[in-house]
């Protein structure tokens, strides 16, 4: 298999599909002439933008609607793309979930949810697609992490540590599978301008132009030419890969203040 600058059509498969970074990754995959299979559990926005996308860009696209924490997710994806022909040449394991809370006023259903959803599920897809495509001898797998993997912060523990999770397993299978065709790499991206956190438009507008956020588009065209490029990880913006550093040196006054200003101010709400 070729990469996408060889004019090559390649079945993509997106989780998280029906809307942020993980419909942007749609777009800009079909911008590229490669046809998209769209996963989430949101149906109707699935049937809505699959439209939109075969319209725009004149690509086959395909929608399958299910809860990726269901028992035998990434069997049923599979299932899906074998009764349709279909073999996946890239993976992008987006789909995610988030909260700002204590762990221990996180309801266990909650809990669960990060577990299943950033780590079980990522784990199977890849197991499952990584075994098809070490056996054609090709493909590209995008797991999403996050730029919280080293934030040890008070109110995102479950996010944070699930994402590190994502980043470490990502690594280490991306050595696993090299020598095999199979290229895996791990994005960590900053802030990204999509509803995922609850600010207001006004703010994330704001945070676009001083350069605090990423713009969706800008983000998964500079993550997927990197994936094509055979990276191993990326991170956008000079600024989050210095702040990892910021990040690892920062005093525990500096997180029990987020804690007391952020974190508990947030509880304390009706």
């Amino acid at each position: 298999m070729r990469s996408s600058e060889d004019n090559v059509v390649l079945t993509a498969v997106v989780t998280g599909a029906s809307s942020g970074i993980g419909l942007e990754f749609c777009h800009r995959l079909a911008e590229r002439g490669h046809r998209i299979v769209m996963v989430s559990n949101q149906d109707s926005e699935l049937i809505r933008y699959s439209s939109e996308i075969s319209q725009k860009y004149s690509v086959e696209v395909h929608t399958f609607n299910i809860d990726l924490t269901q028992e035998n997710a990434a069997t049923s994806i599979l299932y899906f793309l074998s009764s349709h022909n279909l073999k996946a040449d890239i993976l992008i394991n987006n789909a995610g979930v988030f909260s700002f809370n204590e762990v221990l006023k996180t309801p266990m259903q909650k809990i669960g949810l990060f577990l299943d959803l950033h780590n079980r599920a990522v784990t199977e897809l890849c197991w499952h697609f990584g075994q098809e495509m070490a056996r054609r001898g090709s493909g590209y797998i995008l797991n999403m992490s996050s730029m919280s993997c080293w934030m040890p912060m008070p109110g995102i523990a479950m996010y944070s540590a699930t994402k590190a999770y994502i980043r470490v397993f990502s690594r280490a299978l991306n050595y696993e599978l090299r020598d095999k065709g199979v290229k895996v790499m791990v994005a960590c991206p900053g802030g990204i301008a999509t509803d995922l956190f609850g600010l207001p438009p006004h703010l994330k507008k704001l945070a676009v132009n001083i350069g605090v956020l990423d713009t969706p588009e800008s983000f998964t065209r500079k993550a997927i030419k990197q994936m094509f490029r055979g990276r191993n990880q990326y991170i956008n913006g000079w600024l989050n890969r210095f702040s990892i550093f910021f990040i690892g040196v920062m005093p525990d006054c500096v997180r029990m203040l987020v804690k007391r200003k952020l974190l508990d101010k947030n509880i304390r709400k009706p």
